[in-house]
C-alpha cells in the first residue's frame, strides 16, 4: 500500500549512500513507521504506569524484552527472510519481496531498508507482550512492548547508519556496520545480526571478511536468479531489472 508522503519523503526517494548524517537524522523521524513506534512506545508506557501493580516485574519485563530481541531478529532473518519458501507461494511472495528481497537488491535504498508495518507490528508484539503478560498482566505486557518498540528505533537508526556513506567514529559502530555491508555486498549467509552478533557466533554464522574469500553469487539475489524466476515468476513479475547484477545497474536502469 503507498502512503502520501509528507515533509522530507514528499515526492522523492532516499538513496543512503548519497545522503549525510543530518539529511538521515531528518529523514528517519519524518518517517511513518518510526513515527508509529515512537507514539505506541510512548502509549505503551502509558498504559504500564496506569495498570502495572509493582515495579520490579514491569522493569524484568523490559529488560527480557530488549534482551530476547537479538534472537528474535536472528531467527526471522535467517529462517524467514532468508528462506526459499515464500518465493515460492503467491500467498507470500509480496511480502518477501517488500521486506527483504528489494533490500537486497538495492541496500542502499532508505524506504525499502524501514520495515512494513504490517509485518513488524504484530512480529514485536508477539515476540514481547507474552512475556510482560506472564510477569504483570497488562502493565507487564505493556512494558515489554514498549521495550520492543524503543528496540526497533534503536535497530532501525543503527541498521541506516550501516548504509550511509558514512564513517563511524565509534569502534563498536563501525564494526557492526562492517559486518553488516559484508552481509550485503559479500556473502549474505551469514552476520545475520543488526547491532548484536552473539548469536551469530553462537550458531556459527559469524565471519569476518578475510574469512570468506569468495564473493557470494547470491548476495543481491538470495538465490532468486532466473531458473527460480521462470519456477516462480511471482517476484519476478513485480521486479524491473531482474538481469541487472548490482544495486547501481539497477538504479541506471531506472532513471534512463
Amino acid at each position: 500500500m503507498q502512503l502520501a508522503r509528507i515533509g522530507f519523503w514528499k515526492n522523492k526517494s532516499h538513496y543512503l549512500n548519497k545522503m549525510t548524517f543530518r539529511e538521515l537524522v531528518a529523514a528517519y523521524f519524518q518517517y511513518y513507521a518510526i513515527q508509529t513506534y515512537i507514539l505506541l512506545g510512548v502509549a505503551s508506557v502509558v498504559v504500564a504506569l496506569l495498570y502495572g501493580t509493582a515495579l520490579l516485574p514491569n522493569v524484568i519485563a523490559a529488560v527480557l524484552a530488549v534482551v530476547i530481541y537479538p534472537l528474535v531478529w536472528y531467527a526471522l532473518h535467517r529462517w524467514i527472510l532468508h528462506s526459499q519458501f515464500m518465493y515460492k507461494s503467491p500467498l507470500t511472495a509480496k511480502v518477501w519481496k517488500r521486506i527483504h528481497f528489494d533490500h537486497h537488491q538495492d541496500p542502499h535504498h532508505l524506504e525499502v531498508l524501514f520495515g512494513a508495518l504490517y509485518t513488524t507490528l504484530p512480529t514485536i508484539m508477539l515476540a514481547t507482550m507474552p512475556i510482560g503478560w506472564l510477569l504483570d498482566g497488562i502493565g507487564g505486557a505493556a512494558s515489554a512492548l514498549a521495550a520492543g518498540l524503543f528496540t526497533t528505533c534503536f535497530y532501525e537508526f543503527c541498521h541506516c547508519v550501516q548504509h550511509l556513506s558514512f564513517k563511524p567514529k565509534q569502534k563498536w559502530l563501525a564494526d557492526i556496520k562492517q559486518r553488516h555491508m559484508a552481509h550485503h555486498f559479500h556473502n549474505e549467509k551469514g552476520n545475520f545480526g543488526i547491532t548484536n552478533f552473539f548469536w551469530d557466533k553462537a550458531f556459527g554464522t559469524f565471519y569476518e571478511h578475510d574469512q570468506k574469500p569468495e564473493k557470494s553469487a547470491t548476495v543481491f539475489n538470495l538465490g532468486y536468479d532466473k531458473d527460480m524466476a521462470e519456477r516462480y515468476p511471482w517476484v519476478a513479475g513485480m521486479t524491473a531489472d531482474m538481469d541487472s547484477t548490482t544495486p547501481r545497474e539497477r538504479r541506471e536502469n531506472r532513471a534512463a
